[in-house]
């Protein structure tokens, strides 16, 4: 979501849908067609994309922002510090975090760490993010996983720790590269494996060279 993109600001008549038993404080700004469903909290600052599904007993911090497109599947708590790119998905119950070391009695909101998905990636059902990393743009972190460290694009991973096993293409299903590095996904896209990255589309260093 961009800067240029225009939100709506929370208020009466709005061309957005909220559940009677979900809660926005004001100054949340919410864009159009986004559907919040019930008993949802959306907290005074938080900022929320055009066309987003939230779904049951979701929480979105003030300090959190949701591009355009995501899906919040229930139970899903976005805290500060939190950037969802367009198109996320989060499954049911997967969590986030923003502190690595947090005490009851110990405030650190100045030690939040950032955590950012980017465009298209899909978060498992019950997936644990830890704070301070990156998920690559349309990577799959697979249900139940701990992502402890920064997922490369088109990386699937997971496990506890989370490990890589393999690539996906834009409709998140494996790819599986051939002479020159090179595959071609089930949504038709073809791409390129160079330097432990995948990239979308070729380029004649692809083409010519070997996989390893």
């Amino acid at each position: 979501m961009s800067q240029e993109d225009p939100l709506v600001v929370a208020t009466s008549g709005n061309p957005y849908f909220v559940h009677p038993s979900s809660v926005v404080d004001e100054g949340a700004t919410i864009g159009e067609g986004t559907k919040l469903w019930h008993f949802c909290h959306v907290y005074s600052g938080a900022k929320i994309g055009k066309n987003c599904v939230v779904g049951q007993g979701c929480s979105i911090a003030s300090g959190a922002v949701l591009g355009h497109g995501v899906k919040l599947q229930n139970g899903v708590s976005v805290y500060d510090g939190v950037v969802l790119e367009d198109d996320v998905f989060c499954g049911p119950h997967m969590v986030f975090t923003n502190v690595v070391n947090p005490r009851a009695f110990i405030e650190r909101k100045d030690a939040f760490r950032p955590t950012r998905i980017c465009r298209g990636a899909t978060l498992g059902a019950a997936a644990v993010i830890v704070c301070g990393h990156t998920v690559g743009m349309y990577a799959m972190v697979g249900a139940g996983a701990v992502v402890t460290r920064d997922v490369p694009p088109f990386a699937l991973v997971f496990g506890n720790p989370a490990r890589q096993r393999g690539w996906v293409d834009k409709s998140g299903n494996r790819l599986v590269f051939g002479d020159g590095c090179l595959a071609v996904g089930q949504d038709g896209n073809h791409y390129s494996l160079h330097d432990g990255q995948v990239h979308q589309g070729l380029t004649p260093t692809h083409i010519t060279r070997k996989c390893p």
